[in-house]
């Protein structure tokens, strides 16, 4: 009987693979699909950006194209130092600044009312919604001239309705956009943002948790009790980005200011200010300056209110 002796073959040892690849290759098929969207955004805002930023070191004129050179800081220097200009940043925080408070303090008080059960909530709403839903120039006309118009407008003419049911026989006309334009402005931005402030604290008040507030209720909680240590901290993340998006986007508002009052009698604010100085004053270095102090503000405000409300709360958890 013979016997056959095999040579088993042995093949080469398989490098083992580094635990890092998978996961890297498994990281970027899930990052691609987004990349599109990244290079978009990068080229939609970033790159036109860097533009305005480039062009606002140049005294560029484009009556005067051939005239144009560098001045390295000189446009932001004027955007500071020129009367006009420095009136519209002072506005453009005033006007910012008094829209947002108003708007989240209103907001708040008809989230409050909205998160109780009563009969045809969905409808107050949707009604409660609605201006949020109407274009801003929309909107800034309808203010303009359905509201503060002298002669047919209704808030003149509620009041010759209230002086004719108290026995008035002349009761006064006022020229709202004339006597009070900063005034009418912010009342026009009121009226659209707060809904928006109501839907982000509305979100945030029905989001609490119903054992808490039952605890709370059970162990003798009133309803102040309840609202300044439970609803008003939980809130604390809404309020702050309730705030922070009103304050990017009041900060920029141009359709509010060019319809109601068209910048006169101290309302231009910086938005409106860079149109007047790219459109018609055709200062193409100016207006880029005004451009990237407006996107530092946007910053700046937002910031600024994000620290005070967190101030707040800290203060508000000490005493407690």
């Amino acid at each position: 009987m013979t016997v056959t002796a095999t040579r088993e073959t042995t093949s080469p040892p398989t490098p083992a693979k580094k635990p890092g690849n998978s996961g890297r290759r498994r990281a970027w098929a899930t990052r691609a699909p987004l990349l599109p969207a990244l290079v978009f955004l990068i080229a939609v805002t970033q790159l036109p950006f860097v533009a305005t930023l480039v062009i606002s070191f140049f005294d560029w004129n484009s009556l005067k194209p051939e005239k144009r050179h560098f001045t390295g800081l000189s446009n932001y220097a004027s955007v500071f130092t020129d009367e006009a200009l420095r009136e519209s940043v002072v506005t453009t925080v005033v006007l910012t600044a008094s829209v947002v408070i108003v708007s989240v303090v209103l907001g708040l008080l008809f989230a409050l009312l909205l998160d109780r059960a009563f009969f045809g909530r969905g409808f107050v709403r949707t009604l409660l919604i609605t201006p949020f839903l109407l274009v801003p120039v929309s909107a800034a006309l309808l203010w303009k001239h359905a509201l503060y118009n002298p002669e047919y407008g209704l808030f003149n003419g509620a009041l010759t309705w209230f002086g004719e049911l108290f026995g008035i026989e002349s009761v006064a006309q006022p020229e709202w956009t004339s006597e009070m334009p900063l005034i009418a402005v912010e009342a026009s931005l009121v009226w659209q943002w707060t809904p928006f402030m109501m839907l982000i604290l509305l979100a945030g008040l029905q989001s609490r948790p119903a054992e808490i507030m039952e605890a709370a209720r059970l162990d003798g909680a009133g309803p102040w009790q309840m609202f300044r240590y439970l609803t008003l901290p939980h809130l604390r993340r809404y309020l702050e980005l309730g705030i922070l998006l009103g304050s990017v986007y009041i900060v920029q508002n141009f359709d509010a200011v060019f319809t109601i009052t068209s910048g006169g009698l101290g309302t231009a604010n910086l938005p409106y200010t860079v149109y007047e100085t790219f459109y018609r004053a055709h200062e193409y270095g100016l207006a880029s300056a005004a451009g990237v102090v407006v996107v530092i503000g946007t910053i700046v405000i937002a910031t600024f209110a994000l620290r005070t409300v967190s101030s707040l709360f800290r203060e508000e958890a000490s005493r407690s």
